[in-house]
């Protein structure tokens, strides 16, 4: 099915024109812009050398972006850890699957994370809404990223559909190269995270087989990503009061910029990436369903519960928790000064929100969804562990 489409327009840059997009985009605007607000002025022009001295994409990912994400780890992280690294096979390629937490930071951080273990990194899908800019879109091509299509109609939508699943299979079974995608379009804003249906039928359009028999072709590896603090949090909520005050509102190109911005440079506290089984074995006792719908909810299921099940919980899920269902149940798990903490943190994250005329009602409002932005985690890992209602 690979040989039906032309993947140049949404593949990573082949390495043969590496070297003249980074001489066009060491020139832009709006990456010098960038540079320069991420690093000290000083460091960029020895930067730039840098970058025209590499021709590969290889180079740049290991001479370029680890020590960057390096710096990052360790300017807005307590510190990065993975898990269940028994679980990866060094001999097979894999379809890393994770919520979604950071717009830029969550695939860079699971290929920190590999790249700290000489493991591969992974080729990463990104939707061409984040692209806002030509620079932008060559920067991620050139750092390995794949390019979503979004925002078409339905019949372009299926076409883009079937060959994002084309490049994918193609990804593992040809080029030998392990893919990370997020669970669905965009974050969940109450950190409740669950897969799209969309997502899984997509990842069957193509290869050979059953449905079940397409997805086992590309190992499905349920990731779950763990952020302590989550530095969008406060434009989350008032996300949530903008979209309560008007049904109809939608973000601007600045907002998803600033976003963006705010996920990279913030401070995040602990980061854990857990690694789980590939789902290949719980495809085969599914069995297989002639109704692809059917099929995609059972394996929406399988994925979901390893993420919720493997969540790394911080005191501040607890506190949460406790404090959004007015209960003492996990009081355990956390200090008096570490409760006045939390709120102190929710109080000043709030503080920043730009909008006039917020009530006193409003301000409750925005409270509770950040609590529930820190309780849903450990809502949904008892709820997997344990079943039934859990307030």
């Amino acid at each position: 099915m690979a040989q039906d489409f032309d993947f140049s327009d949404i593949a990573p840059l082949d390495d043969n024109v590496f070297h003249s997009t980074m001489e066009r985009l060491v020139k832009e605007p709006g990456f010098l812009h960038a540079v320069n607000y991420a690093m000290p002025s000083d460091d960029v022009p020895s930067l730039i050398e840098e970058l025209l001295k590499i021709d590969n994409k290889h180079d740049f990912q290991t001479q370029v972006m680890f020590p960057f994400l390096e710096m990052l780890a360790k300017t807005t992280t307590s510190g990065i850890t993975l898990g269940g690294v028994k679980h990866y096979n060094s001999s097979l390629n894999y379809t890393f699957i994770t919520n979604h937490r950071d717009i830029v930071l969550d695939a860079s951080f699971l290929n920190l994370a590999f790249l700290r273990r000489n493991l591969p990194t992974s080729e990463v899908a990104i939707g061409n809404n984040l692209l806002i800019f030509d620079w932008i879109s060559d920067l991620v091509r050139l750092n390995k990223s794949f390019i979503v299509r979004r925002n078409t109609g339905l019949r372009e939508g299926l076409m883009a559909a079937r060959k994002l699943s084309a490049y994918i299979h193609y990804c593992l079974l040809e080029k030998h190269e392990s893919v990370w995608i997020a669970q669905r379009e965009g974050r969940a804003k109450d950190s409740s995270d669950h897969t799209q249906e969309s997502l899984v039928k997509m990842l069957a359009l193509a290869g050979e087989g059953s449905f079940m028999e397409k997805l086992k072709e590309i190992n499905l590896m349920p990731v779950a990503i763990s952020y302590e603090y989550d530095p969008n949090d406060y434009l989350k909520a008032r996300e949530f009061l903008l979209r309560r005050r008007d049904p109809d509102f939608k973000k601007s190109q600045r907002d998803d910029l600033f976003s963006m911005e705010t996920g990279l440079l913030r401070f995040k506290g602990k980061v854990h990436f857990q690694l789980t089984p590939r789902i290949n074995s719980k495809l085969d006792q599914i069995g297989n369903f002639k109704d692809p719908n059917t099929a995609a909810k059972y394996v929406v299921k399988i994925i979901d519960q390893a993420i919720h099940r493997s969540y790394m919980i911080y005191s501040i899920n607890y506190v949460a928790f406790d404090i959004l269902h007015s209960t003492n149940r996990f009081e355990a798990n956390y200090t008096p000064e570490r409760r006045r903490e939390v709120m102190d943190y929710f109080n000043s994250q709030l503080d920043k929100v730009d909008l006039d005329d917020i009530t006193p009602e409003e301000r409750d409002y925005m409270m509770s969804m950040m609590l529930t932005m820190y309780a849903n985690p450990l809502k949904n890992k008892l709820r997997t562990i344990l079943g039934g209602n859990l307030e």
